[in-house]
């Protein structure tokens, strides 16, 4: 089989090139979005992971989809900057807003309910709503400062915008790091959202919700840290 990845890429590149891969990286819990910068060599030695095993399923996961031809998706690279930005806003941040109130409800819920049986549901619910806050900023941020400002650079990078630009994107990289420890907090403190034998519905839907709050941020990160933010420090200033 020919290997179209060796591990050398860096990992937002290779999730860049094949969104696919993301599925895998999640299983063994390698860090796609905050830690996109790494070598996939140095992300696997870091998890004492197999890396002939892992590098296989991932060769053989591109070689089907290329074969398969689903590669039918949207590949952001090379869209209009201005159209992902939207695309994050309507699909990305439209979901926090719906999804963050309800996860409020559903934690604040467990924890009284479970909380004594369960003592990590009370650092679940702390640790939960700081990043909510922390969220919550960061869309506002994003939607009323940042996002107009990278719509106007893109269509003209006037170097009077550059280091403002720049800025910018360093702040919101940190805020993405500051998101990225949450989510591993989260996932530490509940062994992985293992559920207990005694789990209600509430419990349930809960810890369901959270993998899903999970894999939605993974993505909107990566679009953000390893697509949008790229593209736009490359842009060649005029």
């Amino acid at each position: 089989m020919n290997q179209h990845f060796s591990g050398e890429e860096k990992i937002g590149s290779i999730v860049s090139v094949f969104p696919g891969a993301s599925h895998l990286f999640k299983e063994v819990q390698i860090d796609f979005c905050c830690g996109g910068d790494r070598s996939l060599l140095e992300a696997i030695r870091q998890k004492n992971r197999d890396e002939h095993e892992i590098l296989r399923r991932l060769n053989e996961s591109f070689a089907e989809m290329k074969n398969k031809a689903e590669q039918g998706g949207t590949d952001w690279r090379e869209e209009p900057i201005a159209d992902l930005i939207d695309y994050i806003v309507n699909h990305h941040h439209a979901y926090l807003r719906k999804e963050l109130p309800l996860l409020s409800e559903f934690i604040t819920k467990v924890l009284r309910v479970h909380g004594g049986d369960h003592i990590e549901l009370s650092l679940l619910h702390k640790r939960f709503h700081q990043m909510k806050i922390e969220l919550d900023q960061h869309l506002i941020a994003e939607e009323e400062a940042l996002f107009p400002l990278l719509k106007q650079y893109a269509s003209r990078p006037v170097p009077e915008k550059h280091e403002q630009v720049i800025k910018s994107l360093r702040e919101l990289e940190t805020d993405h790091s500051a998101v990225g420890y949450y989510l591993r907090e989260m996932r530490t403190i509940t062994n992985g959202y293992a559920l207990p034998p005694e789990a209600c519905r509430t419990y349930t839907v809960a810890f369901h919700k959270l993998v899903e709050l999970e894999s939605d941020l993974f993505q909107h990160i990566h679009l953000e840290n390893n697509i949008l933010f790229p593209r736009i420090e490359n842009q060649e200033v005029r």
